[in-house]
């Protein structure tokens, strides 16, 4: 490509130069030799591509994605450590309260059953009871927990889909840069040098953008589990074991990674993506339509009848 780059880049300098030096001449001007450079500037940047301009440009970006990145996994780190220490404490809580210790514990369970000497009818009524409720919970647990995985899955994809979709336009953008830069000689081509560079920094950018709201749900998400904790050390708290917010905050970042192209747009402007950006918008719409549908009946209908 470099080689195709500088015969482009050749040819157009030719021209280049021959048009402006004759322009002169035919009125009798003195030639102007700073715009003539341009063309030898770019020719420059085509021979040393890989180091003058891919490595100036990612030399620069590098920090702030390094700078993202550790934000990241600094928060992400402290969410995972508050949400083991509350999942302890639900337990605990539950352990605590007699009505719901037997949900969690076999050993309870057991303890319970013991309890009941002999077979009479009050007893065995309640045996029965204990085993629906307990399989109520265990069923409720089950979808909540399948439901919360397919979530998670779909948020890795959305994650791993930017991530991907981004190093195959950073890989193009390098690979064809050369060329762009020969175009770019020519007359009435120059724009073309402003929207490579502008596309190649507005796709790096998708990386620090995405670290960047990872760390704002990490954070969010952190907030509400300190809440949580707080008012499990409470022993007169009895946790209801909903993870509404946690499906819904799932549901936040598959939309939010896929809008990451729009955001990293308004920091530099690039043109050209706007049908790459409708496509996202509308597979957005029919993704969170069928995940809150799948909220919807988890959520309200599925338990509303084990309930009852």
């Amino acid at each position: 490509m470099t080689g195709i780059a500088k015969g482009v880049a050749g040819l157009g300098a030719l021209f280049y130069v021959a048009s402006r030096v004759w322009q002169s001449l035919s009125r009798a001007e003195e030639i102007d030799v700073y715009p003539l450079l341009r063309p030898f500037a770019i020719g420059l940047c085509i021979m040393f591509f890989p180091t003058m301009v891919l490595g100036t440009i990612n030399s620069v970006l590098s920090p702030v994605v390094k700078g993202t990145n550790q934000m990241m996994a600094a928060q992400t780190l402290d969410m995972n450590k508050l949400r083991e220490q509350r999942d302890r404490l639900e337990r605990e809580a539950m352990l605590r309260n007699p009505e719901t210790a037997f949900l969690v514990s076999n050993e309870e369970f057991d303890k319970k059953i013991d309890e009941m000497q002999g077979l009479n009818p009050k007893h065995l009524v309640t045996i029965t009871s204990m085993y629906l409720e307990r399989g109520m919970y265990n069923l409720k647990k089950s979808m909540q927990d399948a439901f919360k995985s397919f979530l998670e899955i779909l948020f890795q994809a959305a994650a791993l889909i930017i991530d991907t979709i981004r190093t195959f336009f950073l890989i193009v953008l390098s690979i064809l840069g050369p060329i762009a830069f020969g175009i770019a000689v020519f007359d009435g081509f120059q724009s073309t040098l402003t929207g490579w560079l502008s596309r190649y920094v507005s796709v790096y950018l998708w990386l620090p953008v995405s670290d960047l709201f990872s760390t704002m749900l990490a954070k969010i998400q952190t907030l509400m589990i300190g809440k949580e904790i707080a008012a499990l050390e409470n022993p007169a708290y009895i946790p209801d074991g909903s993870s509404v917010v946690y499906i819904i905050f799932m549901l936040i970042g598959i939309v939010g990674y896929f809008v990451i192209p729009t955001v990293a747009g308004w920091i530099i402007q690039a043109g050209g993506m706007g049908n790459y950006g409708k496509n996202i918008n509308q597979s957005v719409q029919k993704s969170g339509a069928m995940a809150g549908a799948g909220a919807g009946a988890v959520g309200g209908n599925v338990l509303g009848k084990l309930r009852k």
